[in-house]
């Protein structure tokens, strides 16, 4: 049918009842026809894991609503290939995020992770997180998402594997930029403890945040000019400038023969 709304997926990494993704959910359902599946607890830096040595489960809300007790990862590839499998989601869009996921933190989201998994099954995506301690305050990153699902629902025709990565800054934002990743660091601190038993245990992860000043950069954006940030990200890891260079490596023992160029 010309009028069906269309089907819109909305996950996390906090869980299906955090403030986040609940705010998400009001921004995007006057869109289209709005289907959660998120963890059923908070999955913070799990990263692109699945769950292939244990069974999963998964429980109905409500209407449209499910909690999956598993990764970011395993929701969003359990909603695409059983749950909606028979009318897939044009659009999913995951978080809003309780905290920063830039730069290099796009490696260890369990929000962005959730947006590549559906983005690697055809279905584009968009991660959206909240540079923020609490107090949170979701309604100008609701706001703004709105706005650029809606954008994005009015494209013809949007890449399949399409997959953005927006940060929105504390308060009000000034504008929004389209951005590369950037750098940063939160410290590489490790605090050893002891337990009562007298065994040791660790603590890894800082606490002190600095980033490098790259211009064009997501951190630049929401840092230094309060911009809303938006980041393509694509799934090419080849190095290819390495390429020629590896070329020359002289391994003894082990001919070097190039994929594609026959026998001997």
């Amino acid at each position: 049918m010309a009028d069906k709304k269309p089907r819109i997926l909305v996950s996390n990494d906090d869980g299906y009842f955090s403030e986040g993704l609940r705010a998400l959910v009001d921004a995007v359902s006057p869109l289209g026809e709005v289907w959660v599946v998120a963890p059923d607890r908070e999955q913070s830096a799990t990263s692109h894991s699945i769950s292939l040595n244990r069974p999963l489960r998964i429980t109905e809300v409500r209407e449209h609503w499910f909690a999956v007790d598993g990764t970011p990862a395993d929701s969003a590839y359990l909603a695409i290939h059983h749950l909606m499998k028979d009318d897939r989601p044009r659009i999913m869009v995951s978080g809003i995020n309780h905290g920063a996921n830039l730069a290099d933190d796009v490696n260890y989201s369990g929000t962005v992770a959730a947006a590549r998994e559906a983005a690697l099954l055809g279905i584009p995506s968009i991660a959206f997180s909240l540079v923020s301690r609490a107090p949170f305050d979701f309604q100008h990153g609701a706001r703004f998402a709105r706005s650029l699902v809606a954008a994005a629902l009015a494209q013809p025709k949007l890449p399949a594997r399409m997959l953005l990565s927006v940060n929105i800054p504390r308060g009000e934002p000034t504008g929004y930029a389209i951005t590369r990743l950037g750098r940063h660091s939160y410290g590489y601190d490790v605090v050893e403890k002891e337990d009562p038993r007298g065994r040791k245990y660790y603590w890894i992860g800082g606490s002190t945040y600095e980033h490098e000043d790259i211009p064009g950069s997501d951190c630049n954006a929401v840092h230094q000019e309060r911009r809303i940030s938006v980041t393509p990200l694509n799934f090419e890891l080849t190095d290819t400038g390495a390429l020629a260079a590896l070329g020359d490596w002289n391994l003894e023992g082990f001919p070097r023969r190039d994929v594609g160029t026959g026998g001997d």
